[in-house]
């Protein structure tokens, strides 16, 4: 069964991580526990998500607000109605209007169900989730870390994640994605929270060069 966290288990775990790993440690010690980022289960978490693909997290905020400005509450149904061109004035581009109108289609359809994955291990779910239109690992990543809380997710494809590892384990930058897969696997049952922990040390310590995190 997979394992989650919550409020209750949150601290208890990053302290875990950090008897077992100096540099999560000095993470606390330094700044303090990550905050517990979470997300509800719906429809515009998911659509939020996608309009954080590859664009700063203030672009795709912009962009869902001025959606949730069209059309008060933001669901499938009330979604499928707008044109392109509404589409394009709340700042989406042609790919993710794509992607949301799929995503809308999909959960209507029943093709999805959202409450039903959240009884679903984290490869069931990655298989209902990337066989959609403009999801992939990424966008699934963030859904079970910060929608279902699954412990033990590390998003390999999360530039501001891998860049933080290699700046708190002083990694050079060639370090090979297999080889960060590897040290991350120490961290396992809880690599989401080991995440966690890397992206407030990216939030707390910033440095140029660094891609925006998405969360």
């Amino acid at each position: 069964m997979f394992k989650t966290f919550n409020h209750f288990n949150y601290h208890a775990i990053c302290d875990e991580l950090a008897a077992a790993d100096a540099d999560l440690a000095l993470i606390i010690n330094k700044y303090g526990y990550p905050p517990l980022w979470s997300r509800p289960n719906t429809f515009e978490t998911l659509v939020h998500i996608i309009l954080e693909q590859q664009v700063s997290l203030a672009s795709a905020l912009s962009a869902l607000n001025k959606m949730k400005e069209k059309v008060q509450e933001l669901t499938p149904a009330r979604v499928l109605l707008l044109t392109d061109e509404e589409f394009k004035a709340c700042y989406f581009s042609r790919q993710k209007t794509s992607y949301t109108k799929y995503l809308a289609e999909a959960i209507l359809s029943g093709q999805i169900n959202l409450q039903k994955l959240e009884q679903l291990p984290d490869d069931e779910i990655r298989a209902k989730l990337t066989s959609l239109k403009g999801i992939g690992n990424w966008t699934t990543d963030v859904y079970l870390m910060f929608v279902l809380q699954h412990a033990d997710v590390f998003p390999i494809g999360d530039l501001a994640a891998v860049n933080a590892l290699k700046r708190l384990k002083q990694l050079p930058k060639e370090t090979t994605r297999e080889q960060v897969i590897t040290i991350a696997e120490q961290w396992a049952p809880y690599r989401t929270v080991a995440s966690m922990l890397l992206w407030h040390f990216y939030l707390s310590a910033p440095r140029a060069g660094i891609a925006n995190k998405k969360i």
